[in-house]
């Protein structure tokens, strides 16, 4: 019966750490969220970006776009998508930390930042900084699925390894100890 109550408790820390863990610790791990690479795209690249600055185009633009509850977003040019998708592979990019790229290439883009619910714009600016990007495998292919601000404008070290491919590079799986690894190591085994 002690042996089935491990198995169980065991069991549950396996299932609940899984379910909890968002973040991959390294760029171009298989996803977690499927529909992040669709959602980077709408977010980030929509059809119809507004190439001025113009304060009534971009809140007309954010409007149509149902994003009048996020008060920072960041466009770029949607012509520019097979380049952003290349800051995930070795050709465009260089491992940051975690699951971000750093662009090897500075890109311009334009962030919008509104008064959130409002859609009121509070200012527009174009930037020319390195991308830093959340890159992760859907379908066989390392993909963006987040941008992350570069508010200190980071540029790519020499040092870094490239982001890569999946078909370039194996899969090594990874386990970090965690407070919830930890905790059900100690309940596991000391709380029987």
């Amino acid at each position: 019966m002690a042996a089935y109550t491990v198995f169980l408790s065991i069991a549950a820390c396996l299932l609940f750490a899984q379910s909890t863990s968002v973040r991959n610790d390294a760029p171009c791990q298989p996803s977690k969220w499927n529909n992040g690479y669709r959602t980077f795209i709408r977010r980030h690249l929509p059809p119809g970006t507004p190439t001025s600055l113009d304060q009534n185009q971009w809140e007309k633009f954010i409007k149509s776009l149902g994003g009048c509850d996020r008060p920072t977003q960041s466009f770029l040019h949607p012509d520019e998508l097979e380049k952003v998708q290349s800051v995930c592979t070795s050709r465009g990019g260089k491992m940051l930390k975690e699951n971000l790229c750093i662009s090897k290439q500075p890109f311009t883009f334009v962030t919008v930042r509104s008064t959130q619910g409002t859609c009121g714009i509070r200012s527009i600016n174009k930037e020319t900084k390195h991308l830093i990007l959340a890159c992760e495998v859907l379908e066989n292919q390392c993909v963006p699925v987040h941008f992350e601000g570069n508010p200190t404008d980071l540029k790519p070290s020499n040092n870094a390894r490239d982001c890569q491919d999946p078909q370039t590079r194996s899969h090594a799986s990874t386990f970090k100890m965690t407070p919830l690894w930890l905790f059900c190591f100690v309940f596991i085994f000391y709380g029987f």
